[in-house]
């Protein structure tokens, strides 16, 4: 087998190798928390976390957000929650913006907040699609715009939100077919891509 194709295979195969003892410790935290020993999923997710795991990262944060296996501790949540959410993990990052969003961990920050729920939207996220329709609706941190809110809340229906076909209804009440119409075609043309 020729040098150039060895290497590449050798390559592979040793992250292979070492890329599934952190997926085995990861479940193994996984079952642990399934099974509320959150003190066990927290000995397990912690130094995968350190090394900067995402996934691990906002495991650890959401333990520390509450108060499962250590002392509940919004600071430490923020912190956990923004180290996956720098790396793209869009629960980490709509929790570290609805952690904004309240001033838990810190100060109330709607600017950050809407940085950080737009963001996890804009991947699918579809508690955050709600929590945005929401801020729109409500004028929090961004203008108010109902057809933003109402498109918002179409993309988390069409994501499995299950509060957000009541919310659209009931938002709906309070728009013109116009609006609908316009709302409705710019959930259609979303598209997480072009973000």
């Amino acid at each position: 087998m020729p040098m150039c194709i060895r290497f590449p295979i050798a390559l592979v195969l040793s992250i292979f190798c070492f890329a599934l003892p952190a997926w085995a410790d990861f479940q193994a935290g996984m079952a642990a928390h399934d099974r509320e020993d959150y003190a066990t999923a927290l000995r397990e997710w912690q130094p995968l976390a350190e090394q900067g795991d995402a996934l691990a990262q906002y495991q650890v944060g959401m333990l520390y957000h509450k108060g499962r296996g250590v002392p509940q501790d919004d600071r430490q949540a923020r912190k956990w929650y923004a180290k996956a959410a720098a790396q793209g993990q869009p629960k980490a990052q709509f929790s570290l913006g609805t952690l904004y969003f309240n001033g838990e961990g810190g100060s109330k920050d709607y600017q950050q907040a809407l940085r950080w729920i737009r963001l996890a939207a804009n991947q699918g996220e579809a508690l955050a699609q709600t929590k945005l329709a929401i801020m729109y609706d409500d004028g929090n941190g961004l203008p108010k715009d109902k057809v933003q809110a109402y498109k918002w809340l179409s993309l988390a229906v069409t994501n499995g939100d299950k509060p957000a076909p009541m919310l659209r209804d009931l938002l709906a009440k309070e728009m013109t077919p116009a609006q609908i119409a316009e709302a409705k075609k710019l959930a259609s043309e979303w598209d997480p891509k072009v973000r």
